[in-house]
């Protein structure tokens, strides 16, 4: 079989087995993001103008999709914005530890106390999109559309346009929109690698254009909790985040590495869930040589020092 490698858009090759020598802040073995999914209010709803009842993220696993309100997946989700949120702002701003939100602009509209106190904290909030929805089904206009409207509205509440952004559920399309429709710097709408990295984009004129990609995870991610297979304990989750940090940390004497934590208000704000959350805090707490950080501050960081290592 002749395969022809030219045209083909993946890349398979990373930095391979000679991952670059990373100097992160102080001499820090491993750099650690929080990342907070703030979604609740701008899941998929006919009461938001979609055709059905959300199905994804929750308490109710094989959720089925109605055409009318889901009165019961409302309510879960209602549960990050109403008791959640404010579980997880409570612990991480007791223990002074930065945190960065990826959040939906729709949600952010229909809480204003949320955020007025994201606002407030200085927390490092990433676009989420307009809607938390399925881009992947969204013809390439109206996610344009969202795009560009979420990026003014993101403005509008912040005062500053993003820098970073994360749609979470996005199409073939996502990257190439946002990065001709908006001046952001990075985004983490990829699983792929234990570090950031630099990526060809082929924009519709020939040029190409070196854009940032700060890898996301879907396994130190509390959503865990509702697929299958997953987690059923907090001690599952938090022995899982344990030995990723150990393994990254082991290897991080000799190449730096980075690990991403990710959250959302209605799973991991749960009390029996939180306490996961709270014993890997703990058991963080007493090493000094890592660096707990935002994403933005990851994203300033590789910019400033591997601006050359471009695969």
């Amino acid at each position: 079989m002749k395969i022809k490698n030219k045209k083909y858009p993946r890349n398979l090759l990373g930095y391979g087995n000679n991952p670059p020598t990373v100097s992160w802040p102080n001499n820090a073995k491993i750099a650690i993001q929080f990342v907070l999914n703030y979604e609740e209010g701008a899941e998929k709803n006919i009461l938001h103008g979609d055709n059905s009842s959300e199905t994804f993220l929750s308490d109710l696993i094989n959720c089925k999709n109605y055409k009318n309100r889901h009165m019961s997946i409302e309510s879960l989700y209602e549960y990050g914005s109403r008791v959640g949120f404010w579980r997880i702002h409570n612990e991480f701003k007791n223990r002074k530890i930065p945190l960065t939100i990826f959040g939906v602009v729709m949600a952010f509209i229909r809480n204003p106390e949320i955020t007025k106190t994201i606002i407030k904290e200085k927390y490092d909030v990433v676009c989420h999109g307009l809607k938390w929805i399925e881009y992947q089904k969204i013809d390439y206009k109206k996610e344009k559309k969202d795009i560009i409207k979420s990026i003014k509205i993101f403005k509008k509440i912040f005062g500053k346009y993003p820098q970073g952004w994360y749609t979470g559920r996005d199409s073939p399309n996502t990257r190439k929109l946002i990065i001709k429709y908006s001046n952001i710097i990075y985004d983490s709408d990829y699983y792929g690698d234990d570090l950031p990295f630099w990526m060809d984009i082929y924009l519709k004129n020939g040029k190409k254009k070196k854009h940032l990609i700060i890898p996301y995870s879907l396994e130190t991610n509390d959503m865990k909790f509702v697929v299958q297979p997953g987690f059923n304990t907090s001690k599952q989750f938090y022995q899982y985040l344990r030995d990723t940090f150990d393994i990254l940390y082991k290897e991080g004497k000799t190449k730096p590495k980075m690990m991403s934590i990710g959250m959302h208000c209605r799973i991991i704000g749960k009390p029996g869930r939180f306490k996961a959350l709270i014993n890997f805090l703990d058991y963080i707490k007493n090493y000094k040589d890592i660096w707990i950080c935002t994403r933005q501050e990851i994203a300033n960081h590789w910019i400033k020092y591997h601006k050359i290592e471009f695969n």
